[in-house]
């Protein structure tokens, strides 16, 4: 049986600019491999569409898109829920340009599990932000995404998680410390309900608000431990970003 507590099993950093740093831990009786990124000194950005409007689908178009602007994809995740044109469910914005407005009521399937979120990256920081906080209080973001369910809020989980819910898949998520500055992407190794996944980032890696992405089709890609996730053409992915060869 895998300890309640985090058992490092790798660490690798992303190059040297040790950009991403992915490890895969142990924690009740599953196993994560996480990525931490500090918001103050990497570049996280949110990728959806490619110059000829199409969606990029995959962690592979978005690294021949940044290479013509000379710069690598040293991490990349799933980030949010799509429709089957693969649009966003909820709130968009790319390079400070709101492609989607915020849906402040219950959508389809775990987006309507309210409260849901708001992953939101500006210069310096990113936070993920409860919504109806994130319409009250209108914060400048360089690029966001709406999903839900929050896993996490102000430090507790969401109240409708029940710990033995036979509700699971693989899933994802993002959580960050509430200054902004530590970012932590997350994907479980084998199926895990919501409430054993939001006690992930509120007690195992101690962070106060925390995003769920996506279930099913999670995906990561990080390329210093060698994972390169394939599967289903994908929405909006998030990724950081360094300039090419890692300098």
């Amino acid at each position: 049986m895998i300890r309640s507590a985090l058992l490092c099993l790798g660490i690798l950093t992303a190059g040297a600019s040790e950009a991403v740093t992915c490890k895969n831990i142990g924690y009740d009786d599953n196993r994560y491999t996480i990525c931490e990124v500090d918001a103050r000194t990497e570049e996280i950005r949110l990728f959806l569409n490619g110059d000829n409007g199409r969606p990029l689908g995959q962690f592979d178009a978005v690294a021949s898109k940044l290479a013509e602007e000379g710069k690598d994809l040293t991490f990349a995740m799933n980030a949010g829920m799509y429709h089957e044109d693969r649009s966003p469910v909820g709130h968009y914005v790319e390079n400070g340009r709101e492609e989607k407005g915020v849906i402040p009521n219950a959508g389809p399937g775990n987006f309507g599990l309210l409260p849901n979120g708001v992953f939101c990256v500006s210069l310096g920081s990113a936070h993920v932000i409860e919504t109806l906080t994130y319409l009250e209080g209108n914060p400048y973001c360089e690029f966001a995404t709406q999903s839900g369910p929050m896993l996490v809020i102000d430090g507790e989980l969401h109240p409708r998680f029940i710990p033995d819910s036979t509700s699971r898949y693989v899933r994802n998520g993002v959580g960050t410390s509430a200054d902004g500055h530590r970012v932590v992407f997350a994907i479980s190794r084998y199926p895990v309900n919501f409430y054993s996944f939001g006690r992930l980032f509120k007690d195992g890696l101690g962070l106060p608000n925390a995003l769920y992405f996506d279930g099913n089709i999670s995906r990561m890609y990080a390329p210093e431990i060698g994972r390169d996730d394939h599967g289903f053409r994908l929405g909006p992915i998030v990724g950081v970003v360094t300039p090419a060869g890692g300098f």
